[in-house]
């Protein structure tokens, strides 16, 4: 895996701080940033879902199970 140097300015008290502490920050920077893009994906794909079933309600429910027996049918 390819890695590239992301850097961040941090008040002075808090690299202190996480001096004191003995925190390295690149695990913790690396999971915040993990976990944001995470939540973007969540709410693209939310947002996506919920475009998907308004464009879907038009369809009965009679419609939906019959396309889902023939798409059995065929595997």
């Amino acid at each position: 895996m390819a890695y590239v140097t992301v850097s961040a300015k941090i008040p002075r008290r808090l690299k202190e701080l996480l001096d004191k502490y003995k925190i390295k920050p690149s695990p913790v920077i690396r999971r915040a940033l993990e976990e944001e893009v995470k939540r973007h994906i969540l709410a693209e794909v939310e947002e996506r879902a919920k475009e998907l079933s308004r464009r879907l309600t038009h369809i009965s429910d009679e419609e939906i199970a019959r396309i889902i027996r023939e798409d059995r049918e065929r595997g």
